[in-house]
Formats: structure tokens, C-alpha cells, sequence
């Protein structure tokens, strides 16, 4: 008789448990997302939900990310097997020496926008010129730089951070955001759609491919099979999750709330169907999962002309399909 035991997991923020038959070992292995609990990051959820890492021999670990816990900081520490992160911070800290590979790229098209108000006269990119805009730091300031370069426009940057209040107040005429995120959080603040101005950069050549699986050289390495098999059973989820949206709703808000992030069910069901929209964009050819080479020129070649890296890493060595 098979003797049945109790599997304590951690997901994001709060304690599940599975029943799982004591057939063989499972590897052990952490994970842990750029950010809060919220469905940009519903496929891991629901792969842990489903049992399709089980199903591949993980016992998986889904920690929270965010501030307090770093995801590359996790990697770097042992206390993460994987992590998630934007294309452009992983290259910048594999050139910085840190041996980072990428297993599976999620997001294929960029999800940073610029949005401004219609009533201060903001309607085309030239209309930025001299305007006050509020940017994020960091990583987020790339593309809104180099659009800056590109198109020779003088503006007054403003440093943002977790919240839309600068463009709330007025105190600045454009804003960083993210589409699945903070656009929709003005469309809830009472703003419509004809009165803002939205500016993505993946319409202005700037297409940075943003959320993608990574872990250690070395982990992969020692232990490829571990890395192909979270790879594929998190692509399983994903395509669960979009499939599936009201169910995956209902982890994702469960999850949410055990985290206390303050979320609410409709701005998750958006997000889910933007991550739709980001991972399997309309006539992109690329496959799920896959890294396209010349969108990773592109990302290697804008950070180099911003003085950001030197000598970025062979496509090859930085990309190691686990598809």
C-alpha cells in the first residue's frame, strides 16, 4: 500500500498542502517572482495549484517577491533555485559578472507605456517635449531614455515610485506604467480611455521583451533536468491559466488576499488577459516560451549605446532553451 504524505508548499505569501503518493523523491526547488501576488504571475500559481510541477517531479517552492525579497538577490543568496526578472536587468547582471542564463522568455512584447492627459495638449511624441513626466528608476528608465534620444525630445524627468498619485495631482503631465497594471488603475480612478494619450514603446522600436525564467549557470548544470522540468511545467500552467480564467481568478485573489496586497478580482481578471495579450501577442511567430535573438540584439545594443553594459553575452551562452 502506498503510504501517502503531507507536502507543505509555500505559495507566495501563504501555506497550501498536497496529498502526494511516496512513489519517488521529489526534487525541491524555490521560485520567487519579481513582485506581489497578482496574475502577472498566474501561470507559476496555477502550476503549483494543478500539480503539474508535482507531475514532473518538483516539489515546489513559490516565495514572495517584491522589495523584501529581491528575486536576483534570492538567486544570489541559495534561497532560489529560480526567479523571474526583465531581460534588460538580467543582461546587466550577467555583464556585472553575475553567470545568470536564460531558461524560457514569458513576456514577448514590452509592456511599459507612457500616458498622458488629452487636456494638457499631449496627443502626439512631440507634444512631450519640454513636459514634466514622471518615470519609475532603474530598469524603467531605459526605454523612456533612449525614445528621449531617439526622437531628440527635452523633457523634465520626474523620479516616480509605487504609485500614480504624481499624475493624480497633476504634479506631472505624463507617467510611466505598466499596461496591465497602472493603466488600468486610471481607467478605475475615473479616467476614460479617450482622455489619456498612450505611448508603448513596443510601437516605437523599443520592444524589450520583460519577464523571463532564469536561474545560475551553475544550477544548470547540476541539475538540468530540475530546470527543464519547472520550464515546462510552468509553460503548462500558463496556458492553464489562460484557459481557464475564472478558476485562475480564484487562486490568484486567494493568494492575493493571503498576502494582504489590497487587489480587487476585476483588475486581476485585466491583468490576466494582458499577460494573454504579452505572452502570445497577435502574429508574433515566436513560440511560447522562446527568446528571439534580434529582439535580444536589440535590448544588448540599447544598453550598450546608453553606456549601461560592455560586452554583452553570446546569445547563445546567455539563452539555454528548456522548452
Amino acid at each position: 500500500m502506498k503510504r501517502i504524505v503531507l507536502v507543505l508548499i509555500i505559495c507566495l505569501g501563504f501555506s497550501c498542502s498536497n496529498l502526494v503518493a511516496d512513489d519517488a523523491p521529489l526534487a525541491h526547488a524555490t521560485f520567487v517572482p519579481q513582485w506581489i501576488p497578482q496574475a502577472q504571475f498566474a501561470g507559476y500559481m496555477m502550476a503549483l495549484e494543478k500539480g503539474f510541477y508535482k507531475d514532473l517531479g518538483l516539489e515546489m517552492e513559490i516565495l514572495r517577491g517584491g522589495p523584501s525579497n529581491p528575486p536576483i538577490e534570492a538567486l544570489k543568496s541559495g534561497s532560489a533555485t529560480f526567479c523571474t526578472a526583465w531581460l534588460s536587468t538580467a543582461v546587466q547582471q550577467r555583464c556585472s559578472g553575475l553567470k545568470l542564463v536564460n531558461l524560457a522568455q514569458i513576456i514577448q512584447r514590452s509592456a511599459l507605456m507612457l500616458i498622458a492627459r488629452k487636456s494638457r495638449g499631449i496627443n502626439a511624441l512631440i507634444d512631450l517635449n519640454g513636459r514634466r513626466i514622471g518615470l519609475w528608476q532603474g530598469d524603467f528608465k531605459i526605454q523612456p531614455d533612449s525614445l528621449f534620444k531617439l526622437q531628440h525630445l527635452n523633457v523634465i524627468e520626474v523620479p516616480m515610485y509605487s504609485t500614480v498619485n504624481l499624475f493624480l495631482k497633476r504634479a506631472v503631465d505624463v507617467i510611466s506604467a505598466m499596461w496591465y497594471n497602472e493603466y488600468d488603475t486610471l481607467l478605475n480612478s475615473g479616467f476614460s480611455q479617450d482622455e489619456l494619450t498612450t505611448f508603448f514603446f513596443s510601437d516605437y522600436g523599443l520592444n524589450f521583451p520583460e519577464d523571463g525564467i532564469y536561474c545560475l549557470e551553475e544550477t544548470l548544470k547540476e541539475k538540468p533536468e530540475v530546470c527543464k522540468s519547472f520550464v515546462q511545467a510552468s509553460l503548462q500552467g500558463w496556458m492553464y491559466a489562460f484557459n481557464h480564467q475564472d478558476e485562475t481568478i480564484n487562486v490568484v485573489m486567494r493568494c492575493a488576499e493571503a498576502a494582504h496586497t489590497g487587489t480587487n478580482r476585476a483588475h486581476q481578471m485585466w491583468m490576466l488577459a494582458r499577460m494573454k495579450d504579452l505572452i502570445l501577442p497577435v502574429g508574433n511567430k515566436t513560440i511560447l516560451g522562446a527568446l528571439d535573438e534580434e529582439q535580444y540584439k536589440l535590448v544588448t545594443t540599447t544598453l550598450l549605446s546608453l553606456g549601461l553594459i560592455d560586452n554583452p553575452p553570446l546569445f547563445e551562452d546567455f539563452y539555454r532553451s528548456q522548452k
